[in-house]
């Protein structure tokens, strides 16, 4: 049997049946929430669907899962402020600052939702956890968002973002020179084009680069891509319905900022890539990661076969992501010269 054979055969299988035990429990709770499929959605419906922040909510509202031990992030202080975006305009950030005294290292961060939906109190977990785990004061930057902002507002957002954060490190009570960059899916895939730009310009690069299961390619039918066409939180529709509200024309494609792995990778910082068993974007990772490395970056990939596009930050059920959780900031935490926890 060919490889084409192998994943013709996969069409119309649900993949999530795979799913380790607690990741299922995340997704049945989110389907009991009944979400529209966002394929199916205008934008406005999509961004007031349930949410996989919802679900991990709902469940620890349970006795098996509000027993567990805490993870202690209560400790991280947060404060509200806004950020100048390339247009001049305020954009919403969040800045997660641990115990203890500083000066801190600092990371910028650059939540999911395909450029198009999802917030700053969406992706607040991440941020909670890598500030309280690397002890590192993480900003999390908000960008403009498609379809009113296409390709490249918000890339150019984020390394407005980089440029605030170069100039007022300090005045956060950070290290202006233990600077990194950090992102999930569409996020990752801003902060991947926040260090080459950053290496281009020849201004502070970030010494180190967290990707989770980023956005690296305009590959479509990638194994990933047809292995998990039907998964959840995340499928191909939806991939195809996030892309068609990004890009100006089909040629935006190809623009290095969506595919990256074209893009010229060399002379970046080192680089952990997280990717998910049960994603689509599995393939744009592992591609990523090679790349980098052929083109001279340390780089560490760990895979999390039984997780979802979406669990990095459900460490509060998900035993992967706090497995993925503590081998990012562990890697971070060396990257900033600091000894293990």
């Amino acid at each position: 049997m060919t490889l084409g054979d192998t994943i013709k055969g996969m069409v119309g299988l649900d993949p999530t049946g795979h799913a380790d035990p607690d990741m299922k429990a995340v997704l049945d709770a989110l389907k009991s929430l009944n979400p529209k499929p966002i394929e199916k959605c205008t934008v406005a419906e999509a961004r007031k669907q349930p949410t996989p922040a919802d679900a991990v909510r709902k469940l620890m509202a349970q006795p098996a899962f509000s027993a567990r031990p805490s993870l202690e992030l209560e400790a991280v202080r947060t404060d509200d402020i806004v950020i100048p975006d390339a247009a001049g305009e305020d954009n919403p950030a969040r800045v997660y600052t641990p115990q203890g005294e500083g000066p801190f290292p600092l990371i910028l961060y650059f939540h999911g939702g395909g450029w198009v939906i999802a917030s700053l109190d969406t992706y607040d977990a991440t941020p909670r956890a890598m500030a309280a785990q690397t002890h590192a004061i993480v900003v999390s930057a908000h960008y403009r968002q498609a379809p009113e902002h296409r390709l490249p507002a918000a890339h150019d957002d984020a390394f407005s973002a980089w440029h605030w954060l170069v100039e007022n490190a300090a005045s956060l009570g950070g290290d202006p020179d233990k600077l990194a960059v950090m992102g999930e899916s569409a996020g990752a895939n801003l902060a991947l084009n926040v260090s080459i730009r950053a290496r281009d310009a020849g201004m502070h690069a970030p010494l180190h680069q967290t990707l989770i299961y980023p956005v690296a390619s305009n590959n479509i039918v990638s194994v990933s891509y047809e292995e998990n066409r039907n998964a959840r939180p995340l499928n191909k529709p939806m991939m195809l319905w996030f892309m068609q509200n990004v890009i100006n024309s089909e040629s935006d494609l190809t623009s290095p900022l969506i595919d990256v792995v074209s893009a010229d990778l060399s002379r970046l910082p080192p680089t952990v890539v997280v990717t998910a068993g049960i994603d689509p974007l599995r393939s744009d990772g592992e591609k990523l990661a090679q790349k980098l490395q052929a083109a001279g970056v340390a780089v560490e990939h760990r895979n999390y076969r039984g997780a979802t596009h979406e669990f990095f930050g459900m460490a509060a059920v998900v035993e992967a992501a706090r497995d993925a959780q503590a081998f990012v900031s562990l890697a971070q935490r060396q990257a900033f010269g600091a000894a293990p926890l």
